[in-house]
Formats: C-alpha cells, structure tokens, sequence
C-alpha cells in the first residue's frame, strides 16, 4: 500500500470517526434540550392556549392529576377506532408533557374478566358492543382525589372537540362545585301549578318546566330571577334572558352591570313569539295570534349591534315543510331549518350541530363597538330577506311569489367577547324621575340609586355575550318530542336546538379558558381532488335527477285527477288506455334515466379508482425514485469531475 492510498484510508477512517462523534454529540444535545416541534400542517400536537391556562392552575393550586385512558387495543377492533386511540394517546402525552409532572397519563388495557376491566367499570368507562360477545373500551377518566370526571366514550365523530373535551374535564375536576345560573324570562319556563278551581274539579296535571330548564337543573344551580329586577344576585355567573318583552330600563340596567362586573350573558330574543300569547284568552281570535317581539333596545345600541324585531327572517334555502292539515304540507320560509352550511363549523360552540330549528326569528346587523370581537354562529344563505311580522303569521304562498333575496347572509346567533362599555353612562335610570312622589319616599330612597359613581362604566375582566335571534327554539314542541312509555317520561330530540342552548350554558358556566380552547382539525387528510370530482359529476346529474322527480310527480297528480274524476262519477277505478300510455312512456324514461344514472356513476368510480391508485402509487413509489435520481445525478456529476482530472 502506498503513501497515497495509506492517507485516503486515514482520512476516511477519521472522516467516519468525526461524523460518529458529531452524530452521538447531536443526539445527547438535543436529549437533554427536549426540543419539540409540531410540523403537522393542522398543529395537533400543539395545546391551544385555553389548555394551557388550564393546566396552569394546577401548579397555583398545587394539584396533580391522573388521567386513566381506557382502550383495549384488541386485533379484532376496527382499524378507525386504532388510529383514533393513538391520537387520544398523543394528545394525552402533550397534556403530560406540558404539566411538568402535574398529569399523569396511566394507560390501561381492560381485556375480558381482567382487573383493569373491573377498573374501566368503576371509573364509568363502559364498553361498546361491536359484535356479539366483543365489546370496545376507548374511554377514560380524570381524577383529583375525591372528584373524578369520566368521558365513557370518546367517539371518533367528536374528534374536533376531542382537546376541548379532556380539557372541560380536568376544568370540572378541579372546580366540582356546581355553578349558579340565573333565567329570566316572562314565558312560562319553569311550569305552571294548577289553578284551584282546577285542582276542586279534580283534573290533573298543571305545566311541567320546559326540558331545556329540567335539564339545566341537573348540572347547575338554577335560579329564577324576575323580569323587573333591578340587580342581579352576584352568585350568578351565567344569565339566561328569554325574550325579555317589554322589560324595564332599570331591568336592562341590572343586567348591564352584571355584564360589566364579569358576568356571562345569553340573550333569546324574537322577532315574533309563538309561545307568548296574549292575555286575554277569551278572545279566540286574540288566542291564535303570536305575542309581540322582544329585545335588549338599550344594551345592543351600546354594543353596537342592531337586532330587527319587527320583521322576521325569511329564507328559501332553510324554509320548513310544515303540515297545514287538509291543506296539506306547505314549505314555510319564515320557519328556518338552518343545516350545516349556515353553522360555523371552526367553532368549539357549533361545530357538532346538524340541524337547528328557527321558527319566525328576527336577524342581527350592526358593527361590534370598539374592543369587542364578534363571531357569527347561525347564519342565513344569501336567498333569504325580511318579511312583515303581520304578514308572515298568513298563507306562505304570498312571501314565497313576492320573494326577493337580498343576496346578503343574515346573522341569526353570534358571540360578542372583550371589554363592554356600559348602556347607562349617566348611572341607574330613574334615580331623578321621582319628583312628583311623596317626600316620605324621597327621604326613604337609598342614595347609591341617585349616584351614577356606583355605575361600573367599563367591564372589569373580557366578557362574553351570546345573542340568539329567537326565543322559541326552546320550547318543547320546536325542540323535543315527549312520550309516555309505561309510565316513564321518554324525551326524544328531533333537532339540535337543545344541544346548541345547553352548549351555551355550560361553555360560559364553566371555565373562562373553555372559550378559548379551539376546535381541533381531524387528522385524516382526504382525497380533495376526488371530493371535488365528486361533487361535480353529482352537480352534473341533479337536474337530470330533478326534473326525473318533477315529471314523475306531475305524472301522479294527472293519475290522481283522472281516478277522482271517475270516482266521482260513480265509474270503476280502470286505467284509461290513455292513462296506461302515459305511465309507460314515463317508465321507460326513468329505466332510460336510471340507466344514463348507473353508467355515469360507473365512470365515475372508474375514474376515482383510478385517481387513486395513481396517488396511492406516487405516494408509495416517489421517495424512493426521488432518492434514486439523486443518486443517479450524484454519481454522474463525480464521474465527470474524474473524467476531467
């Protein structure tokens, strides 16, 4: 071996050393450093900063926490419900992570018969049936001795409120004590006792508290407050008005300090209300008509928002098909259904509502006043308008034929947050107005209600205010359908109205740092491309589909006409030779549209398929002809640079 080959192995052999040594220095480096870096595009390794306040608490308070996480990782269970597990798993670890030893994350398999089973049950994590005799566990629960908070099941479906669920839980563990919510409201919420007279008679019965007040009451400490009060009672930390019809200044007044000294508040009101009748029900055309509207006139100018409550919202898109008895079904657009298109989907509030129902509600506009942030959480489509309130209580036929559309989404429910300024710089109304009341109450009157420096004119901390156009979206026959089942009373819901009041109270009711815990992205990235495809090839064929159904049901109502006719002329129910014509020509149109349908359809699976398979391929086969080319161009580029020396 000569020199020169004896150099080239040295500074090879040093060469391999140095990058050894620079490798292993890296990796003790960067051990002890514990860099985390989220390089995921939706940030799901990453806590929101609601979580972390969260979690903070626990080191103010000088508490530790367990959070025992459930999952019998069996071969039989569905791989969906494996990938989701292992999410769990990682945000539980970022939650760890972030406590410094605060959290403990203890994760239990609870196989058939096994102590970590009996664990699972006694935590209140219940397994699912997926199969006869094979039950999935994917629960868990979280613990600061004595209170625990158990999520039975962590469905994959709730996987954008997933950090926001473990979060409300560790929140509810460490605060347990129940939290007081106040209701104020002219309607009959909270149920009606029998009259005497009633009662001597002998019936039964009396009015039961609305299910969206029974169920408030099995979370919370609920308080009735009276529509004239002038204060409200400083334990309260969430107020619940309900149009608030005809109320007070100094009732107005009451509720904007509470807003000023940090209280939560969420505001039903209406346009036109169906539940408020009037009061006098001897009048049996007085009886049929809705009551009048409702707002907070003063507080919303303050906050710069306007609520238009003598015309209702009408909308083509989320008009309700509603029975009008021997007229038949008639589609309503002033009764919205309001699907997922007008929800806001990016918030923890809303994003897990389908359906929300708005019967003859009223539309919010106006700029938020300077440091309040609004976010829209129920929204029109741009075919919607305003319609009389007189005129929407008649025959839909008349809106539907003058429609306009305004081209303009209308705001039905928005969340107002930050610092509110008060509705009544000036101090309580009403203190100066007593001048013609008798001296003896003027001597008698207390002095802070004549003093406008006991009025808070800046909220002390952020506040948060949810406006909802419309009140009767809570009660029971717009919301759930009640039955009695051998005695037991079964509460059906048919919308998302209770779910989405019910979210409102307890997000605000809560912790603060809920609010700002955001709705998490699914980690599951689709085929957009192939979505879109999807969509276009279905856009493609709805007309053809729709006119299908309009020839079809104009075919129906000529057979129908031509049976009455013979039945009413005492003939026998038989099929004309015209009638049997008809029906033919129009079912060889289906079975030819149905036809045109199915090999469409087959091309487009056949080209989905074969999008995918190409994707799948580049996904699978580009790294490595990736690497390979460099590697091809490397060695080119060092054979020219021998060649030339």
């Amino acid at each position: 071996m000569n020199q020169k080959q004896t150099e080239k192995l040295l500074f090879s052999v040093a060469g391999v050393l140095i990058m050894f040594v620079i490798i292993v220095a890296a990796n003790v480096i960067l051990g002890v450093a514990k860099a985390r870096v989220d390089m995921t595009q939706e940030k799901l390794f990453t806590l929101s900063a609601g979580t972390k306040t969260i979690i903070d608490q626990l080191a103010k308070k000088d508490q530790s926490a367990q959070i025992r996480f459930y999952f019998n990782n069996d071969r039989d269970v569905h791989p969906v419900l494996k990938n989701y597990a292992q999410r769990v798993e990682d945000l539980l670890g970022e939650f760890a992570v972030y406590s410094k030893g605060r959290i403990e994350v203890k994760k239990l398999n609870p196989q058939p018969d096994s102590d970590e089973q009996d664990a699972a049950k006694l935590d209140g994590v219940e397994g699912q049936q997926i199969n006869i005799g094979e039950e999935v566990f994917l629960g868990l629960a979280v613990s600061i001795d004595p209170d625990k908070v158990t999520l039975p099941f962590l469905d994959p479906q709730r996987e954008t409120l997933l950090e926001y669920d473990i979060a409300r839980a560790l929140s509810q563990v460490m605060n347990p004590k129940k939290g007081v919510v106040g209701v104020m409201t002219p309607l009959p919420m909270f149920g009606q006792a029998m009259n005497p007279m009633m009662m001597r008679m002998g019936q039964q019965g009396g009015q039961e508290p609305w299910v969206f007040v029974q169920e408030l009451q099995k979370d919370f400490d609920v308080k009735q407050v009276p529509m004239d009060s002038e204060a409200i009672d400083s334990e309260i930390k969430v107020l619940v008005v309900v149009h608030p019809k005809d109320i007070t200044d100094k009732a107005q007044y009451a509720v904007d300090q509470f807003v000023m000294r940090g209280g939560k508040l969420i505001a039903f009101l209406d346009a036109m209300s169906l539940v408020d009748k009037p009061a006098n029900p001897q009048n049996q055309f007085m009886a049929n008509m809705p009551g009048g509207p409702s707002s907070l006139d003063k507080l919303l100018k303050a906050w710069g928002i306007t609520f238009e409550n003598t015309k209702v919202i009408a909308d083509m898109v989320y008009a309700t098909q509603l029975s009008r008895g021997n007229k038949g079904a008639e589609k309503v657009p002033t009764f919205l259904t309001v699907n997922e298109t007008g929800i806001e989907k990016n918030d923890v509030l809303t994003s897990q509502l389908k359906k929300v129902m708005i019967p003859f509600g009223g539309a919010f506009s106006g700029t938020p006043a300077a440091g309040l942030k609004q976010t829209v959480l129920l929204r029109t489509t741009q075919q919607s308008q305003f319609v009389d309130g007189f005129q929407a209580q008649f025959s839909s036929q008349d809106i539907i034929s003058k429609f306009a559309p305004s081209g303009k989404e209308q705001t039905l429910a928005l969340r107002l947050e930050g610092k509110f300024k008060t509705a009544f710089p000036d101090g309580k109304p009403g203190a100066d107005d007593k001048k013609d009341e008798k001296s003896d109450d003027k001597k008698d009157a207390k002095p802070e209600e004549k003093k406008s420096g006991d009025t808070l004119k800046e909220g002390k901390t952020d506040g948060v205010v949810i406006l909802v156009g419309d009140s009767d979206l809570l009660y029971d026959q717009f919301t759930v359908q009640v039955q009695n089942f051998f005695g037991q009373k079964m509460v059906t819901a048919f919308n998302d109205n209770l779910p989405f009041a019910q979210n409102m109270v307890e997000q605000l009711a809560g912790d603060a740092n809920l609010i700002r815990v955001r709705s998490r992205a699914i980690s599951a990235r689709p085929f957009t491309v192939v979505q879109e495809m999807e969509a276009k090839a279905q856009e493609k064929h709805r007309k053809t589909l729709q006119d299908l159904e309009a020839g079809l049901q104009e075919t129906q109502k000529k057979i129908n006409e031509l049976q009455q006719h013979k039945k009413d002329s005492g003939q026998r129910l038989v099929l004309s030779p015209e009638q049997q014509l008809e029906i033919a020509k129009f079912r060889k149109q289906e079975a030819q549209a149905k036809g045109d349908v199915k090999k469409a359809r087959k091309e487009l699976r056949k080209d989905v398929e074969s999008l995918q398979s190409f994707l799948r391929g580049m996904n699978i086969a580009g790294m490595p002809l990736l690497v390979a080319a460099a590697g091809i161009t490397l060695f080119v580029v060092r054979k020219n640079r021998s060649g030339a020396k």
